[in-house]
């Protein structure tokens, strides 16, 4: 097992049986990550659970294993499947300039048939846009919870937002269906509505989803908030310590009506993609992740 430290991140190659991991999301039938940990470091990050599982010690962000895995002979097997590329993960790390994991098994699922989901706060993903056209039911979503790029660099290292909200034009640009992901939604602080103005013309899909504050990074979070937003100290005990979820209801009423607003499209977490009318960007409350249901994803640009 190879390792090595890298400007202050401990990277091992780890040796896997099998990339492919049946997935409970509500997005994906198979989850695949091509690394292990995450070096954008996100405070909020829930993927830090992980550490229970991989017997790492290191505090997140510091470090990723490089997994190694046999090739994917049969790509045909995933036909019609779902395929979540970075659920645990951030597949465009700044390591995949290195080790390029990503960009190897989107080669091995090249003549698949599988539609396939991206997760990513990066740009580097635009370095395979001749991969994508070719896979053909391929989305890109990116996390985008704030246009403050101060905000942003006090949660997590990775590219900036205007490097994030230009990769995603180009990626729109280059036909390919586009997400922006709101997530979290940090309460009195993500202006979606903003958000929204920014990318209605560069994204096809517009999720929502709210800051659920579990683990560890609880206090993290609630630490933040005291001192760089005392006046939300409120709020934030109300929801997060008293459990108040109004605050969301009425936020998911300001998504619908705005929605309204633009003639954009809102559905629920029932309604399947693919029924929704073409043309807009769609508006979907995913507030609460562990009580969204089932969804399709038909790869298609909703144009």
């Amino acid at each position: 097992m190879a390792q090595i430290e890298k400007n202050g991140i401990l990277i091992r190659e780890v040796e896997t049986k099998n990339i492919m991991t049946k997935s409970s999301l509500p997005v994906g039938g198979y989850s695949v990550n091509p690394y292990v940990g995450c070096t954008h470091a996100c405070k909020y990050c829930y993927a830090s659970f992980m550490k229970r599982f991989t017997g790492h010690t290191e505090e997140w962000g510091t470090f990723l294993d490089v997994k190694n895995w046999p090739e994917i002979k049969n790509p045909k097997k995933y036909a019609g499947q779902r395929i979540v590329i970075g659920s645990v993960t951030d597949g465009y790390n700044p390591q995949e300039e290195q080790f390029g994991n990503t960009r190897k098994l989107l080669e091995q699922l090249k003549g698949s048939g599988a539609d396939i989901l991206i997760c990513t706060k990066s740009d580097l993903v635009v370095r395979d846009i001749d991969l994508l056209k070719e896979l053909g039911q391929v989305t890109v979503s990116w996390s985008i919870n704030t246009l403050d790029e101060d905000f942003k660099d006090d949660m997590d290292k990775a590219v900036s937002i205007k490097r994030r909200l230009a990769a995603m034009k180009q990626v729109y640009d280059a036909g390919i269906r586009t997400v922006c992901f709101v997530a979290p939604v940090f309460p009195g602080i993500t202006n979606f509505e903003a958000i929204f103005e920014r990318v209605k013309d560069q994204c096809d899909l517009f999720w929502l989803e709210n800051l659920n504050l579990r683990g560890g990074f609880k206090k993290t979070i609630m630490d933040y908030i005291a001192e760089k937003h005392p006046d939300l100290v409120l709020l934030y005990n109300e929801i997060y310590n008293k459990r108040n979820r109004s605050y969301f209801k009425t936020l998911e009423a300001k998504a619908e009506e705005m929605a309204r607003k633009y003639d954009c499209p809102f559905v629920d977490n029932e309604m399947p993609y693919g029924r929704v009318p073409q043309g807009h960007p769609v508006i979907v409350d995913y507030f609460y992740h562990e009580e969204v249901r089932g969804t399709e994803n038909t790869g298609k640009r909703n144009k």
